[in-house]
């Protein structure tokens, strides 16, 4: 059994302090839903947890300019009932609207999913077609990293000993752009993704498109943009044929495997179902909202 030793620093300078400072494994703790699964399964005898959550800001959400400044500790139930920022990333907001169940979204937060780094996060691909950015304070002062280079590998991302994620920055979109996020899972509910899509679409007034960003997830071992999906897009009335194009550089540029939920194959065909699903959603949300 694990000997856990509880901090609860009120500064973002005492938690860095606590980190940088631990001879033993110390983890950041959030929301925490990971993180107890994790902390119940290590062979460490003892490991320090650093609560975040009474440093100011870490469970806020704010719309400053049009743009989101996303704490990491705030829950997704309190996000996802934020109809402000529902109705300028949809996509962002169902996708953080699916993890876990009712109970789990009362505590897991955007910050603790990208942070958990899973390839079958599904915030991820929806941050990632949103150009977000990552703000990242440690020992060595505050950096900032797009979230698509983020995340590292199965289970790891690109901070180092001491650093913590302070907020998540989603800049404001262009006129006329919306995003949207699709998965599929093999059940109908509480389940992570056998294959996710995200996209990003901007549309003129004649409803050609002039921008678009497209990511997957849970087909590779880190979410990742498809360039060739969205340099179809580009310039296109997104009709039948284009989306098909872009479909096949997502099944092109994924590289999944097979496991008890599903094979390669399946996987990736799947995956530019998606992509050809979102590209829809997203641009018809356009179409709605134009003013």
């Amino acid at each position: 059994m694990v000997s856990v030793v509880y901090e609860a620093p009120d500064t973002i300078e005492g938690a860095v302090t606590l980190l940088a400072g631990s001879d033993i494994p110390a983890n950041v703790l959030a929301g925490g839903t990971d993180l107890i699964i994790q902390t119940r399964a290590s062979r460490d005898a003892e490991r320090l947890l650093v609560d975040v959550k009474k440093i100011p800001g870490m469970s806020d959400a704010n719309l400053v300019d049009g743009a989101l400044e996303l704490g990491p500790s705030m829950s997704c139930a309190e996000f996802t009932a934020r109809e402000n920022i529902r109705a300028v990333y949809p996509g962002l907001v169902e996708a953080a609207s699916l993890i876990g169940s009712t109970q789990v979204q009362g505590r897991a937060g955007v910050g603790g999913n990208l942070c958990n780094s899973s390839p079958a996060a599904d915030t991820i691909p929806a941050l990632i077609v949103n150009s977000a950015e990552c703000v990242i304070v440690g020992p060595g002062g505050e950096r900032t990293v797009a979230v698509e280079d983020f995340v590292t590998g199965v289970g790891a991302n690109c901070m180092e000993k001491g650093e913590l994620l302070k907020l998540i920055r989603v800049p404001a979109p262009e006129a006329n752009t919306q995003d949207a996020y699709l998965r599929f899972i093999p059940r109908t509910e509480m389940d992570i993704a056998v294959a996710g899509a995200g996209v990003s679409i901007t549309l003129d007034d004649k409803g050609n498109c002039t921008a678009a960003k497209v990511a997957i997830g849970a087909v590779a071992p880190t979410a990742i943009l498809v360039p060739a999906a969205a340099e179809a897009l580009i310039g296109t009335d997104l009709n039948d044929d284009v989306l098909q194009v872009a479909a096949d550089a997502a099944t092109e540029a994924s590289s999944p495997i097979t496991d008890r939920r599903g094979t390669i194959e399946f996987r990736r065909h799947v995956v530019g179902v998606l992509v050809k699903r979102a590209i829809k959603i997203a641009a018809d949300r356009v179409k709605g909202v134009r003013t």
